[in-house]
């Protein structure tokens, strides 16, 4: 299982609103380090049911390499507004233009003066398919795009049928309840998005941040979301016509997408293939350490070649 992401932003880093043309969006704003020479800048998708805090870990790693990293929740995700019952305006598309609208109002947060662009694209599981189809829409904003335990269409069938349940149960059942529901079905263990380590003080903490979160996302986000998971396409012929470079990252396992599908998917990309060992769905939270050394190595190499 996953670890829980931290939802303290790290030393550096701040809470920001990333107000574009298509609303304001919550984000975490983390320039490079002092006296690091900037090398370029990042914008980070969270997955279903993820946050932005998912890349807490990530950003001192990547800001010391010179990267300033800007994670968003998305519409109706976490502490981003949204509908709370119209699906449509979460519609895979609609979703894909709000990428295209953070990435063009990244240069408004008031440390971003001289922000670098275009920015390097990362998402997360759900987040890697909204990202390409960003991209698809428009990758002229985009320096790199990378894939992180998002593979090339549907979720494996028993993902399906969670995400099933879960919508099954929200069309009865508040979120508060479902959450409820959640935890009862869980080993004690264990939550939504892993295991809780550490003494049961720490436990606690977790799991209120957790809840907390859980009860920001929008109904109609997760519904519309989790059913696009259910039955996206496969669309990487169409992406590997882009003329940008990408990277598809894993852990060594993965229950949502097989890793072979994976390969098989960065093989069709001509894509830069990582397999982070140790880690499964959540390579960030899993292994930060070795996911952003991946990022900001596979960036080095981006920036020096140009585009493919």
């Amino acid at each position: 299982m996953s670890r829980p992401p931290s939802f303290t932003p790290p030393p550096g880093a701040r809470a920001v609103t990333l107000r574009t043309s298509r609303g304001d969006f919550a984000a975490v704003d983390a320039p490079a380090a002092a006296g690091v020479p900037p090398k370029g800048t990042a914008l980070l998708l969270p997955g279903f049911t993820g946050s932005k805090e998912d890349f807490n870990p990530l950003h001192e790693a990547l800001n010391a390499r010179g990267y300033h990293t800007v994670a968003v929740d998305g519409r109706g995700q976490y502490e981003s507004d949204g509908p709370e019952t119209d699906e449509s305006a979460y519609a895979q598309e609609e979703l894909a233009r709000d990428v295209l609208a953070q990435a063009a109002a990244l240069g408004t947060l008031d440390t971003l003066g001289a922000l670098d662009t275009p920015v390097h694209l990362v998402g997360h599981s759900l987040g890697g398919q909204i990202a390409r189809a960003a991209v698809l829409l428009d990758h002229s904003p985009f320096r790199s795009l990378t894939l992180m335990a998002s593979g090339p269409a549907q979720i494996s069938v028993s993902q399906q049928q969670r995400v099933k349940l879960l919508r099954d149960a929200l069309a009865v059942m508040t979120m508060a309840e479902v959450w409820e529901a959640i935890q009862a079905m869980e080993p004690p263990e264990e939550t939504e998005t892993g295991e809780v380590e550490g003494g049961l003080d720490e436990g606690l903490a977790d799991q209120e941040d957790l809840r907390r979160r859980w009860l920001g996302n929008k109904p109609a986000q997760l519904l519309a979301t989790g059913r696009q998971l259910c039955v996206e396409p496969d669309r990487v012929a169409e992406l590997a016509a882009v003329p940008i470079p990408f990277h598809v990252l894993s852990g060594s396992r993965d229950d949502t997408w097989p890793v072979t599908l994976l390969d098989d998917m960065a093989l069709r990309l001509r894509a830069h293939r990582t397999v982070v060992q140790g880690a499964e769905h959540s390579p960030n939270t899993d292994n930060p350490l070795e996911t952003a050394r991946a990022f900001a190595d596979f960036w080095d190499r981006t920036d020096a070649t140009g585009p493919r």
